[in-house]
């Protein structure tokens, strides 16, 4: 039995890779993961841990190379393990996202369903419209970046090749104005220092950004200072907020929240539809694979202007908005009380006047509206990574709208929730989208129709 930490080393040659795209190999019929490797290549493997019969390992040294591997543009990629695929060529990262989805369908819903190739992205780097990194001391200097997996070490970072490059410039311009005016980063374990995370949120069609600051304290010396070099510094930011997180915990932003300058919210636009965008608000990172996305799953919903649509865990009403120039109604129900304020207001202010928002329990809500005699056509469910729950898909198979549309972030989850809605639906079709390049996270957008619809415009 190998013990953990044990150093063993032997060559090894990967068959495949995990979902969380590391080379999968296998030593003395022990399956193990290891980063930095490709189907087909072979390697001096060390196995630097064991956990059950799953161990774990990296490479010593390469002996034959995939002709599929590219030298990776990020100079922490190998330290950092937040793109774990950018070693690999972008249109074998396609394919591989198209193989995920198509194997947990098979393997966890039992569905063999036809999977569509992968929508890619032309320029898949820089995509990025939000960044949260940790601030830490790190060998006397301030320093932002990631945390290694599975660790709270930090890999600093100046720069990052998936995120927008003014973002950069803003991080850098921090570190140096917290040096200068003597703002410590907070410390973890003795719970003491200032500013714990930088949250920032650029907009793609206008010309505004978001710095969040997160504290671990409400006021601090030498903020107005810090404050005023940071704008003269970044005209370019249009407002700066301070979020106020004494707890300990893993969680980034607190409860409390001050403007410190400007409006204390961003503008964007996704399909023509104007949304305002606040620090907790959820908004997809990817501005040109969401209109794909979005775009997508209209098409697939094949909307009439007779159809009353639900949007469950609508959000700040991105989908509901955009489809609401196709259909008689949207109806938008969000569990997050702040989301559907904005969700109200993004109607508001796009003169929006057939888009209806309301806070609770999507499963509840349509349950109530089934037993006063309304029933939905169309409903689009867009569920956070964890997936809906079997109460709200039960709901579904009761009151049977005649199409569902399926927004995932998760092929585990949705083929998991799939399978249940498989018993009086059938999945038309089943398309995934690249919506976070180099990563092996992969959305995917699946039509289900009611068993007895016709068949015949079904794409």
């Amino acid at each position: 039995m190998i013990k953990k930490n044990s150093n063993i080393t032997f060559i090894g040659e990967c068959y495949d890779l995990s979902n969380e795209g590391k080379g999968v190999v296998k030593y003395n019929n022990i399956v193990g993961f290891v980063d930095d490797l490709l189907p087909f290549e072979k390697a001096e493997i060390m196995i630097t841990y064991l956990k059950k019969d799953i161990f774990y390992g990296k490479v010593k040294s390469y002996i034959e190379k995939s002709k599929d591997r590219v030298n990776p543009k990020c100079r922490n990629f190998t330290s950092c393990g937040g793109c774990s695929l950018m070693h690999l060529s972008y249109s074998k990262q396609l394919e591989y996202k198209q193989k995920k989805v198509q194997e947990c369908l098979k393997r966890i819903g039992n569905i063999n369903a036809k999977v569509d190739s992968t929508i890619g992205m032309e320029i898949p780097y820089c995509y990025r419209n939000k960044i949260q990194m940790p601030v830490k001391s790190y060998k006397g200097k301030v320093v932002t970046g990631f945390y290694k997996e599975k660790t709270h070490d930090i890999v600093p970072i100046e720069t990052c090749e998936i995120e927008n490059k003014k973002a950069d410039k803003i991080l850098s311009s921090i570190r140096l104005l917290m040096k200068r005016y003597k703002i410590l980063p907070y410390d973890e374990d003795s719970r003491r220092g200032v500013i714990r995370h930088i949250l920032i949120r650029t907009s793609y069609h206008y010309e505004e950004i978001m710095v969040v600051l997160v504290t671990n304290i409400d006021s601090f010396p030498g903020r107005n200072e810090f404050l005023k070099a940071l704008k003269k510094d970044n005209p370019e930011i249009t407002t700066v907020i301070q979020n106020i997180n004494p707890r300990d915990t893993n969680v980034i932003l607190g409860e409390k929240q001050r403007i410190l300058f400007g409006k204390g919210f961003i503008k964007d636009k996704l399909c023509d539809i104007e949304f305002k965008i606040s620090p907790k608000s959820f908004y997809q990172v990817n501005p040109l694979q969401t209109e794909k996305l979005y775009s997508l799953a209209i098409s697939k919903a094949h909307l009439t202007k007779d159809d009353n649509v639900l949007d469950a865990y609508c959000g700040i009403g991105t989908i509901g908005l955009i489809v609401s120039k196709s259909c008689k109604t949207v109806t938008g129900v969000e569990i997050v009380k702040e989301a559907v304020v904005d969700a109200i207001n993004n109607a508001k202010n796009n003169n929006i006047n057939n888009a209806y928002f309301y806070q609770g329990d999507a499963g509840d809500f349509i349950v109530e509206q089934y037993k006063n005699g309304f029933k939905y056509d169309v409903v689009i469910m867009d569920p956070p990574r964890k997936g809906s729950s079997e109460e709200f898909l039960n709901v579904i198979l009761k009151t049977l709208p005649s199409r569902v549309v399926y927004v995932s972030c998760d092929p585990a989850t949705l083929s998991r929730d799939l399978k249940i809605l498989s018993s009086k639906y059938d999945i038309s079709s089943v398309t995934p989208v690249d919506m976070f390049p180099h990563t092996f996270h992969v959305e995917t957008v699946v039509l289900l129709r009611t068993k007895m619809s016709d068949p015949t415009d079904e794409e």
